[in-house]
């Protein structure tokens, strides 16, 4: 991801952002990526900002990385036992065959449209045979900035299923729902399971 608005508002509000989303242990989704991961199993968190949902992988025996193009999400997320963080996008998911899982929550969707099908392309290689892979967008058409200045790419549940499965991805569980933003703006969001 490039665009530098989006970056450096979740560079000023990295410690807002971290006491916003400190709670991911009690998330279904996440609990139900765990549970489909081996023991031990190699997991990476694409646009883990401070690191909440690497952090309980981790705990849960998992061999975490975490990818962030933000370096104060970097330093925060690398503050976790267990979690090897890095300074690294989208594009930077390389590899044929190498994570057990691969979880996206509310990052992808910081992406233009027209990148969309290239970055599953590589997810999809980066996946072992079978892996999981989680993906949570919020829902909607066309794309546009928010109060604070991010730019947000919106989807319906056809448009990113169908994505998925162009990308070679199967699509076996989702969830819905809403809740407040790092802007104070109710949204609503869908989050879809999948493996290769």
């Amino acid at each position: 991801m490039s665009d530098d608005e989006t970056l450096r508002v979740y560079a000023d509000r990295a410690q807002a952002y971290a006491d916003m989303t400190g709670q991911a242990a009690a998330d279904p989704s996440l609990q139900g990526f765990i549970e489909a991961i081996p023991a031990e199993g190699r997991v990476l968190d694409l646009g883990c900002g401070p690191g909440a949902s690497a952090a309980v992988m981790a705990d849960a025996g998992l061999a975490v990385e975490a990818f962030d193009p933000v370096a104060k999400m970097v330093a925060l997320a690398s503050a976790h036992d267990g979690v090897e963080a890095r300074q690294a996008g989208f594009e930077d998911v390389s590899g044929t065959d190498v994570y057990d899982g691969i979880w996206a929550n509310f990052s992808l969707l910081h992406a233009p449209r027209a990148q969309m099908p290239e970055h599953l392309a590589r997810i999809a290689r980066a996946l072992k045979p079978s892996g999981r892979f989680h993906i949570a967008v919020k829902t909607g058409t066309g794309s546009k900035r928010d109060s604070l200045g991010r730019f947000y790419t919106y989807y319906t549940d056809a448009e990113l299923t169908g994505l998925l499965e162009t990308a070679g991805l199967t699509v076996t569980g989702r969830r819905t729902g809403s809740e407040k933003g790092l802007d104070g703006v109710e949204a609503p969001w869908i989050s879809l399971a999948a493996h290769g």
